[in-house]
C-alpha cells in the first residue's frame, strides 16, 4: 500500500492531566473505543473507532511541560531533513528525532509562534487511517480526523513556515468578514484544513476535528459527559455542520456531522 504524501495529519494525541476521565469523556463524546498500547513502562493508550481503526492516543501530561492540548503529527518523508527545516525557519524543537521500534521516527517541534506539533515516518510502509480529506460526498466511518485548523497571527508567514517544513499550500478560501479570510491548506491533492487569523481571546495553534454521525446528538452528550460547546454548530461547504467544544479539562476540539433533527 501507498504511504500518505508529505505532509498528511498521520496521528492524533491528546496530552491531558486526567487519562482516566479523558478516556471517560471521549468514548461518551465521540464513541471512541480505548485500550492500552502496550508500550512498557509508560501509559499510553489508543483512541479507536469502534471498527477498529486507530486514531489517536493519549498520555498523561508530563511535569512541567505545555498545558493540556490536543496535538497533531504530521507525516514526513524524512524526519531528520524536516527538523532542519524547521529550526531553519525560525521553529523550535523539543523532541529530537528518535526512532521508536515499531512505530517509526518523530519529532516533537514548534512554529515561530511556539505552537507545537509532531514530525513522524511511520515504521510501518502504509497509509494512516487517522485522516480522512473529507469535503463533502460519501462519508468516511465517524470517528476519524477530517479537517485540521491552524489559529495564527499571520496567516502568510504560517503558511511560509509550514510549506517549507510539510510541503503544505494554500488553495482557495471563505470570506469571514471581520475575521479576515479562512484560507484553505493543501497537503498534495486534498485539502487538510484551513488557517485563519486570531482574534485577541483565541488561543492558537492547531485544533483537529473529528466526525460524529450527529452534530447536535454529539452536542447533547458532550454536556451530559460534563464538557462544553465553545462554539455552536455552524453549517459548513458541502451540506454538513461544525463546532468547536471543550472537555471537562478546558482542552478543545472540533467535531463536523450532519444535522439529522
Amino acid at each position: 500500500m501507498a504511504r500518505n504524501h508529505h505532509g498528511i495529519p498521520v496521528w492524533y494525541e491528546l496530552m491531558t492531566d486526567d487519562p482516566d476521565a479523558a478516556q471517560t469523556f471521549y468514548a461518551e463524546a465521540i464513541g471512541w473505543h480505548a485500550a492500552d498500547s502496550g508500550q512498557p513502562g509508560m501509559d499510553y493508550r489508543i483512541f479507536a473507532q469502534p471498527h477498529g481503526n486507530a486514531i489517536a492516543g493519549m498520555l498523561k501530561r508530563p511535569e512541567g511541560a505545555a498545558p493540556a492540548r490536543w496535538l497533531i503529527y504530521f507525516g514526513v518523508d524524512d524526519v531528520d531533513a524536516a527538523v532542519a527545516e524547521v529550526q531553519a525557519a525560525g521553529g523550535d524543537v523539543w523532541m529530537p528525532a528518535t526512532t521508536m521500534p515499531g512505530v517509526g521516527r518523530l519529532a516533537m517541534v514548534g512554529d515561530p509562534e511556539r505552537n507545537p506539533f509532531y514530525l513522524m515516518r511511520g515504521e510501518p510502509d502504509e497509509p494512516s487511517t487517522a485522516f480522512v480529506a473529507y469535503t463533502g460526498g460519501d462519508k468516511p466511518a465517524a470517528g476519524c480526523g477530517v479537517w485540521n485548523e491552524l489559529t495564527t497571527r499571520d496567516q502568510g508567514a504560517a503558511m511560509g513556515f509550514y510549506g517549507r517544513v510539510l510541503g503544505l499550500r494554500q488553495e482557495g478560501g471563505m470570506p469571514m468578514g471581520e475575521l479576515g479570510e479562512y484560507s484553505f491548506v493543501h497537503a498534495g491533492p486534498d485539502c487538510i484544513g484551513a488557517t485563519m487569523t486570531a482574534q485577541p481571546d483565541w488561543p492558537l495553534g492547531w485544533q483537529p476535528y473529528f466526525l460524529v454521525e450527529d452534530i447536535d446528538a454529539a452536542a447533547a452528550r458532550i454536556a451530559k459527559a460534563g464538557g462544553s460547546v465553545v462554539q455552536a454548530p455552524d453549517p459548513i461547504p458541502g451540506g454538513d455542520f461544525s463546532m468547536v467544544a471543550a472537555d471537562p479539562a478546558g482542552v478543545r476540539f472540533g467535531l463536523v456531522g450532519s444535522r439529522r433533527a
